[in-house]
């Protein structure tokens, strides 16, 4: 049986940027194949050898801030997060006008606690693209998360979903935040219409198990809960809630009530 490989769940929230910025670098043509295999090799995951890609790129064109901002991110999947700040800051540098660099950084700067940088920087992009769908849901999760701000959180992850209405995650958490300010009902009912739209979807499935929990119905929690833990396992960890996935505390005491099969 194939195992299932997971990557952190901020890997989906990067911007990858698609084209060198500079198509010349001191007089010398750049290796434009290169870039698209250290690029694809990025999106692929296979992150040693685009690492290595993006170095040999770079080594081309130092001061093209795609690449930079590209390696940023490569660096910062393989757990190197004060390389991704730097390369990103770099990228900032060049091109201070350029949106990507600072949404990508604060994320870095998030994997480090460095909640007002990341904060700073999130605003700084939507200030300039008010309807940006990721530096609203990322500023969403710091505020909810760690300000415990769940209003805002809210208005945050519902202008997400209003910019990207695919962003599943966003409405997802936007119903997590409907739970944490006690409208059950408004919570049961997007989170129904998501698994409806999207069955495999686990958070909504997990989420709604809590919900179901607290609200006694025992049976059918049970049977998304099947759903949800055969989709992603890492949803009966309650540290990946609290510290990766950044849930509300009430459904994670919920959902750990349920699986103690405890009263909530």
């Amino acid at each position: 049986m194939r195992q299932k490989i997971f990557f952190p769940l901020f890997i989906c929230c990067l911007v990858w940027v698609g084209f060198p910025v500079f198509a010349v670098e001191a007089g010398n043509e750049v290796n434009a194949s290169l870039f698209a295999k250290a690029l694809y090799e990025s999106k692929e995951g296979n992150f040693v050898d685009a690492l290595e890609s993006w170095d040999r790129f770079l080594v081309a064109a130092p001061t093209d801030a795609a690449a930079l901002s590209n390696r940023g991110n490569v660096r910062l999947a393989l757990g190197d997060s004060e390389g991704a700040i730097l390369d990103q800051t770099s990228a900032i540098k060049i091109l201070p006008s350029e949106t990507d660099p600072y949404l990508n950084r604060g994320i870095a700067e998030e994997t480090l606690g460095q909640w007002d940088e990341a904060i700073n920087d999130y605003q700084w992009v939507l200030t300039r693209e008010p309807e940006n769908a990721s530096a609203l849901y990322n500023l969403g999760n710091v505020v909810g998360s760690v300000r415990g701000d769940w209003l805002q959180a809210k208005e945050l992850f519902n202008k997400a979903s209003i910019a990207n209405p695919g962003d599943v995650m966003a409405r997802s958490s936007n119903a997590l935040a409907s739970y944490q300010l006690n409208d059950f009902a408004q919570a049961e009912k997007e989170l129904r219409k998501l698994i409806r739209k999207y069955p495999m979807f686990a958070d909504a499935r997990a989420a709604l198990t809590a919900l179901l929990w607290r609200e006694g119905s025992l049976g059918e929690a049970e049977s998304h809960w099947t759903a949800a833990i055969g989709l992603d396992s890492r949803y009966r960890e309650e540290k990946w809630l609290v510290n990766v996935r950044r849930w509300p505390s009430d459904p994670i005491h919920d959902l750990m009530a349920f699986l103690d099969l405890e009263p909530v």
